[in-house]
């Protein structure tokens, strides 16, 4: 199976401008990025897509392979999209977009998520990693996510769910079982050209959650649990705190 990892990097963020050139104990964001992808044993190949040139010109510094998309982009998955629809050859089974914004993403991550497509079922996936403590369930910033008994994500939130009315907030872990959603995505082609094509809906649009979108035109996410972190930069703050603690 020939899979392709691909990593948008986009220079315009609203929190963090310049985030993928930001510069993390002498190498930046997105070479880390890179570099760990290119660990990966199950990714044919690793490309960065971005729209800006500073971006490129950096990429091809250190050595890393890119391709330049639009700048009208309002997600990875569109970047992704576009880079498929390049694609002459066709000659890819399936997408792993992977956020430019975890510099020390592992690699085993990657892999677990490609293993996922040998079930010739599998369409999109995604990875979880189960939630253990209450600052991590009750943070907006992490979204959360619902699994049925086939291990499919059915719903995804930035509040807390399921809501246990049973329990006081402060208990909850001790009743239920809890998901954070790991933001890095899996796709067959043919998939990510469909999802890519659909219309903004209701509860995407709601929640600011793409994933929604997806559920609601009925395609499954199948979910897969990770026990590894996976650290997302997302202010200059976190930055700060990811260097401090390297």
């Amino acid at each position: 199976m020939k899979i392709l990892g691909i990593v948008p990097a986009r220079y315009n963020s609203t929190r963090f401008p310049g985030k993928p050139l930001a510069d993390i104990n002498g190498k930046s964001m997105i070479q880390r990025v890179f570099e760990q992808c290119s660990l990966s044993k199950k990714l044919s190949k690793v490309l960065i897509a971005t729209d800006d040139e500073r971006i490129a010109n950096h990429v091809r510094e250190f050595g890393g392979q890119l391709m330049m998309t639009s700048p009208q982009h309002l997600s990875g998955t569109d970047r992704c999209a576009e880079i498929i629809s390049n694609d002459k050859e066709n000659e890819w089974d399936a997408v792993i977009n992977i956020q430019g914004d975890e510099p020390y993403i592992h690699p085993d991550q990657i892999d677990l998520l490609c293993s996922v497509f040998d079930n010739k079922n599998t369409s999109i996936a995604t990875l979880v990693k189960k939630i253990t403590s209450p600052d991590e369930l009750f943070n907006h910033n992490n979204v959360k996510v619902i699994l049925n008994k086939r291990g499919e994500a059915i719903y995804f939130s930035r509040s807390p769910i399921p809501y246990n009315r049973n329990f006081p907030e402060q208990e909850w872990l001790k009743y239920s079982s809890y998901y954070k959603h790991i933001g890095i995505y899996g796709y067959r082609t043919g998939v990510l050209m469909e999802i890519a094509a659909l219309p903004k809906t209701n509860l995407e649009i709601t929640e600011s959650l793409e994933q929604l979108r997806w559920i609601e035109n009925g395609y499954t996410i199948h979910a897969e649990v990770t026990s590894l972190e996976s650290i997302a930069i997302d202010t200059p703050e976190d930055l700060l705190k990811v260097k401090a603690g390297v």
